[in-house]
């Protein structure tokens, strides 16, 4: 059964991704005196859609905002969908590629969550899974930060991490932890098969048990006096490596 999370959406950009995934919308709230720029093309693809548009007062508008910044605009839409981590897998098997997947272990921000998710989805990632208890939710400010990316990306919210990771590892998925205290960079090892990236809350990395369960470790080396990076960068530093490691695989077979 997939769990709902009750928010809506807000900003120009994270409303227009919405229209255009076709997700249902209930409603959408636009200030007075804000139909220029790109809230035209909002109002248009609502209309299409059949979707009911109120203008109201800036004021109003933003005594109902839940972001610093919701430009004029907020979409009030059922309760987010979160899936099954079969759902993740079955991705990889429709693209006919090897699975691709993010573990977040208490990732507490939501900006972090929301630039996590843009990333990738960029990145071409087949799902993300994360914690129910003591971790961000999808929430207006992940949907904004996300620029929308929230609506193309399977999420996966679990009870407990370690049997959503032995759940990957039935298929025949390699879980890689990032963790500080390694020996081996993050670009010595081998992402070309099914993999699942883990990466760590923003102040105290992964726990004990989700780190005992990864089958191997890596680290991203520091040049700097500064000795650890944001959560939303490690996750993308290491998302790339996978992306650029899968394409030269890719090209090597080709020829």
């Amino acid at each position: 059964m997939k769990e709902e999370y009750q928010d809506q959406v807000e900003g120009r950009n994270a409303v227009l991704e919405l229209l255009e995934s076709n997700r249902d919308i209930n409603k959408i709230y636009i200030a007075e005196g804000e139909k220029h720029g790109s809230i035209h093309k909002i109002i248009a693809l609502a209309k299409q859609r059949k979707i009911v548009i109120n203008e109201i007062g800036r004021a109003k508008l933003n005594s109902m905002s839940q972001t610093e910044n919701n430009q004029g605009v907020i979409a009030v839409v059922p309760p987010f969908n979160y899936c099954e981590i079969e759902d993740i897998l079955a991705v990889s098997k429709e693209k006919n590629t090897k699975p691709f997947i993010l573990i977040l272990d208490g990732i507490e921000d939501p900006h972090n969550l929301g630039s996590i998710i843009r990333t990738a989805e960029t990145a071409g990632v087949d799902g993300i899974i994360i914690p129910k208890r003591r971790a961000a939710g999808v929430n207006s400010t992940v949907a904004k930060v996300s620029a929308g990316a929230v609506e193309y990306m399977k999420i996966a919210r679990v009870n407990n991490i370690n049997e959503a990771i032995n759940t990957l590892k039935k298929g025949d998925v390699w879980i890689c932890g990032t963790d500080m205290n390694t020996d081996k960079y993050y670009y010595e090892e081998d992402f070309t098969g099914g993999i699942g990236i883990v990466i760590g809350s923003e102040g105290f990395g992964m726990s004990r048990l989700v780190k005992e369960n990864c089958d191997f470790l890596v680290k991203i080396p520091m040049q700097g006096k500064i000795t650890s990076l944001n959560a939303s960068v490690s996750a993308g530093i290491v998302m790339y490596e996978v992306v650029k490691q899968r394409s030269s695989l890719a090209k090597q077979t080709t020829f």
